[in-house]
């Protein structure tokens, strides 16, 4: 089976190539593409390779931070927490530098385990996600990209600095495998908290019930496993997950009350 191959060098030119997205796979640092591909579990019929679209940058103003997609992840992992612990836990040196922080957001959900390590502390920031597709250029949250993620083309992420943030994951010995359980915090400016968890779900999730007792670390942490949805899978079982997030949900939370 051939392969249509697109290459532009544009942001204008990316956004034209991929039009509404239908029979396009997007190919960003291509660490976790390729492998499906190899694996047969993706079939692309066209191809967009985003290595020359102007997409890479970390651009900041005051406390508000822009990355564009193509950004490798070690360029954001020198970043405050939980964004920065986190791009610096994922994969080794070598993934870190070829992998991209738009491609690990638009992560897709093979059979096998969650995949996508960034969207956690991505939701925990509240960040906003610039993209487009069908119906031209959008900017929503990540918990609503999340959504259709499939179905647009990033462009850059936009977050503010928090006032503290924390990321705990489970420790795994192989440096390859994606993360099988982390969760990340966040404080904010106001004081609220926010909380996000990865490997609890098909894709990030947020700790809404976890978040409302947010004062009290062991209540937040027993009250996390509402909102999951847990699985066995090659990386961990769900007996594991459910004893290991509400103590993840307590070392984050007890660390960002340090601050």
């Amino acid at each position: 089976m051939s392969i249509d191959v697109l290459i532009p060098e544009s942001v204008d030119a990316a956004a034209e190539a991929y039009g509404d997205g239908r029979d396009v796979t997007v190919v960003g640092g291509g660490t976790i593409v390729v492998q499906l591909m190899t694996q047969g579990w993706l079939r692309p019929t066209r191809a967009l390779m985003l290595s020359k679209a102007g997409l890479s940058y970390v651009r900041k103003s005051g406390s508000a931070v822009t990355v564009g997609a193509m950004t490798p992840v070690t360029d954001v992992a020198d970043l405050f927490a939980p964004l920065g612990p986190c791009a610096a836990n994922v994969g080794d040196n070598e993934i870190r530098a070829q992998a991209t922080v738009g491609g690990n957001l638009c992560a897709p959900t093979p059979p096998e385990h969650p995949s996508g390590d960034l969207q956690g502390p991505l939701l925990a920031l509240d960040a906003s996600v610039r993209s487009t597709g069908a119906g031209g250029e959008s900017t929503e949250t990540v918990e609503e990209f999340l959504t259709h993620r499939d179905a647009r083309l990033v462009l850059d992420l936009s977050f503010e600095e928090p006032v503290a943030g924390a990321f705990a994951a489970l420790d795994r010995p192989h440096a390859h495998h994606p993360t099988a359980l982390a969760v990340s915090a966040v404080k904010a400016g106001d004081g609220s908290i926010r909380l996000a968890a990865t490997g609890a779900g098909p894709t990030a999730i947020r700790l809404s019930s976890a978040e409302a007792a947010a004062d009290d670390p062991e209540a937040a942490g027993q009250a996390a496993l509402a909102d999951a949805d847990l699985q066995d899978d090659a990386l961990a079982s769900a007996w594991y997950r459910e004893r290991m997030l509400p103590l993840l949900v307590q070392r984050v939370l007890n660390e960002i009350k340090e601050v």
